[in-house]
């Protein structure tokens, strides 16, 4: 039993998985070496075709990549978070322009008389490396590098708020979904025990069958009905335990016809899905009856779609009126919002009260398109 829980339990671990950004980002540090490498080269060439003297524009690029990556990484760690991202603009736009402006000073007007010329290229030092123009030049060369790297950090970010949104969505779905299967069967359950309880009394030879029956829905529901789909055979197999189960306790009282026709095997489906049908049929068309009861129950596979129905007489007003609650209350509700959020636009459900009768068809398509 243990094994079986455990199993179960990986498979809805596996059925709910989720890509994780860091699987993307599992070496950030290689990944921002590798973007720097990039632009180095990139520049180094562009400038050093410019001067046609590519070792001084590589050289002056490593030299004035530190002051570049203090711009940057103060950008999307510190002033994009703080006001960017909070819709400060004003003073986003105000702080990184005059953390542009500093930068672009040291550059130029430190780095470059004091540093860069003296040691790496003397000779190509001019008064013009010092003007204004220079001066607005290296400031929307800083703008390049600063608008590509906010783009990738934006995306980045609306990347991982995407994944946390699919996440709590497929959570909150999860949530639903335990919820509304598991207000399927517990009154079944009861019914059940005090149809066991009332056969042992009389000491009947029927008990030991009902307790391996229940004891197969358990297993069912336990551990099979964990999983996202399971075969179209289970479920079908334990929608005739339950009907075997009702046999027994209803005896020649009811009479119950359930068919079976098409392609069953190797189709699968949500589990629990057709028991509220058949559950309803027992509990609300015919637990008042005691003559004259029966319920008619078709299910029929025609290529990729199942179609099923259920049908049951009606002969007392209690009865009908219980069918009448479960089209309009809480138990068709139910039904419809688990097909709602796991077959949507693929299936349709039809509901017939009649006077004498209620039935109910579902037609689903099996597979996802």
């Amino acid at each position: 039993m243990e094994v079986k829980l455990n199993a179960a339990r990986e498979l809805e671990v596996k059925s709910w998985s989720l890509p994780d950004v860091r699987n993307i980002t599992q070496n950030r540090l290689l990944l921002h070496l590798l973007f720097w490498a990039v632009y180095v080269c990139f520049f180094g060439l562009l400038y050093g075709s410019y001067i046609d003297d590519y070792y001084n524009a590589f050289m002056i690029e490593l030299i004035e990549l530190p002051f570049k990556m203090l711009l940057v990484y103060f950008n999307m760690y510190f002033l994009m978070p703080q006001y960017l991202l909070q819709q400060r603009y004003m003073e986003f736009a105000v702080y990184l322009l005059l953390m542009m402006g500093a930068i672009g000073i040291l550059m130029q007007f430190v780095l470059m008389p004091l540093l860069i010329h003296p040691l790496i290229c003397p000779t190509t030092c001019t008064n013009d490396n010092l003007t204004l123009y220079r001066f607005v030049r290296n400031i929307v060369n800083l703008g390049y590098l600063v608008s590509m790297s906010a783009a990738i950090y934006l995306l980045k970010n609306w990347y991982r708020d995407q994944q946390s949104t699919q996440s709590l969505a497929k959570d909150k779905l999860e949530a639903e979904l335990k919820f509304l299967k598991g207000q399927i069967h517990p009154h079944f359950l009861f019914n059940t025990l005090n149809s066991l309880y009332s056969l042992t009394l009389r000491k009947s030879e029927n008990a030991p069958e009902v307790v391996l029956k229940l004891s197969g829905l358990m297993d069912y529901m336990l551990y099979d009905a964990a999983a996202a789909k399971v075969a179209l055979e289970k479920e079908l197999s334990y929608i005739q335990n339950y009907i075997a189960l009702e046999r027994i306790r209803y005896g020649d009282r009811v009479d119950i016809a359930y068919t079976e026709s098409g392609g069953i095997a190797g189709k699968q489906i949500a589990p629990m899905m057709l028991l509220p049908f058949v559950e309803n049929a027992f509990k609300h068309g015919v637990s008042t009856e005691t003559k004259n009861a029966w319920i008619r129950i078709d299910v029929k596979v025609q290529g990729d779609t199942l179609v099923v129905l259920v049908e049951n007489c009606k002969c007392l007003e209690k009865a009908s009126d219980s069918n009448r609650d479960f089209a309009s209350g809480i138990g068709l509700k139910n039904v419809r919002r688990r097909l709602e959020l796991l077959y949507e636009n693929r299936y349709s459900l039809e509901v017939e009260d009649e006077p004498e009768s209620y039935a109910v068809r579902l037609e689903l398509d099996l597979v996802q398109r």
